[in-house]
């Protein structure tokens, strides 16, 4: 017997893989014993006659004079009742299934990072949505459990909570401070060098700050797994733990087709491994994150910082740079609330005693 040929390409391959899913999804069975189910019709092996064939019962034959002859009848011992019932309707690969999407990204090479400045996707943590509060907060709202937020922020910044981590899965306690706020961050599942370098580049500024702040393309993880990562797509880098890597894919593949950012074929094939395990796994959504949710309490008085030997005068602002895009293009920057003399010359918007962060 012939073989058919194996799919050469990756994109064959997945498509291959989707019409497999849904040609054994559709194949009845029986739950418990993987069986065919009794709505199903098991033919029967046909009984040789001295011809070496056999005919059903109501079958008739042609003589050779053109007479229609009726077949001989099977024994009333062998007959069987015809079975009548229906077969339950096959099910198929969800639609918009993340094998399915990825086959339809572009596949193309890394273009330059040259021109690539985090300040070309707006202000870090912008407030796109207009609810008052910051994406920062807005992602730790929706990603901790158990969080207490700071009194008078109308719901938004939180002082604390727990991180059920989906790199590790660790347990991470999450307090704010200058000094313990790094241990949760906040990370561009497609990072924001990988999106410049596969199809960002010509975007408006309006385009890249959504992109930088879409809760779709956010995960509050842990922070020292996210610094590790860094610019790297699914060819060089997957969250440590396996569990979690369909859900970290299919989010990827859900951004970037939201944003029509290609893909690499190194990279499409290894999205494609990680989805060998999971065929029906969905593309992942969004939507708004609301305000509040946890307990409310006052905010802890900090602690006093070290003294410093220069002093700052009241409303003053840095001398050197206008902005903190400035001050951290010239490799300045996180300024640190009692620690900095430079933290007063700028804005501490979200309140975490951090300011000019990177």
């Amino acid at each position: 017997m012939n073989r058919l040929p194996f799919p050469r390409t990756t994109k064959m391959r997945l498509l291959a893989l989707a019409a497999l899913v849904v040609v054994v999804a559709a194949w009845p069975r029986d739950n418990a014993t993987g069986s065919p189910t009794a709505g199903s019709v098991t033919p029967s092996r046909p009984s040789s006659t001295t011809s070496g064939a056999a005919l059903p019962a109501s079958a008739t034959t042609t003589t050779s004079t053109g007479t229609p002859t009726s077949a001989p009848e099977s024994s009333p011992a062998t007959t069987r009742p015809a079975t009548t019932r229906a077969t339950p309707a096959p099910t198929t690969v969800p639609p918009g299934a993340a094998v399915l999407t990825l086959a339809t990204l572009t596949v193309k090479g890394r273009a330059p990072m040259t021109g690539y400045d985090r300040a070309r996707f707006g202000q870090a943590w912008a407030d796109v949505d207009r609810n008052g509060c910051d994406t920062r907060n807005d992602v730790l709202r929706r990603d901790l459990t158990a969080y207490t937020l700071k009194a008078g922020t109308h719901g938004c910044l939180v002082l604390k909570g727990t991180l059920h981590d989906p790199y590790t899965g660790h347990t991470i306690a999450f307090v704010r401070g200058p000094g313990t706020s790094s241990a949760v961050q906040i990370d561009h599942v497609v990072a924001l060098g990988d999106a410049w370098q596969k199809g960002a580049q010509p975007w408006s500024t309006a385009k890249r700050t959504a992109f930088a702040n879409d809760p779709l393309n956010l995960l509050a993880v842990d922070g020292p797994t996210n610094l590790r990562k860094s610019d790297s797509d699914a060819a060089t880098w997957l969250p440590p733990r396996k569990a979690g890597r369909c859900a970290y894919v299919a989010r990827q593949i859900s951004v970037k087709h939201k944003y029509g950012l290609w893909v690499t074929e190194a990279e499409r094939g290894a999205m494609a491994r990680v989805l060998q395990a999971c065929p029906r796994q969905g593309l992942v959504k969004a939507g708004a994150i609301p305000l509040g949710g946890g307990s409310v309490a006052a905010a802890p008085s900090p602690a006093p910082g070290p003294t410093t030997s220069t002093s700052v005068p009241l409303g003053a602002t840095d001398p050197r740079f206008g902005t903190c895009r400035e001050a951290n293009a010239h490799g300045f920057g996180p300024y640190r609330q009692g620690v900095d003399p430079e933290y007063s010359w700028y804005q501490d918007r979200d309140h975490d005693g951090l300011v000019c962060e990177r």
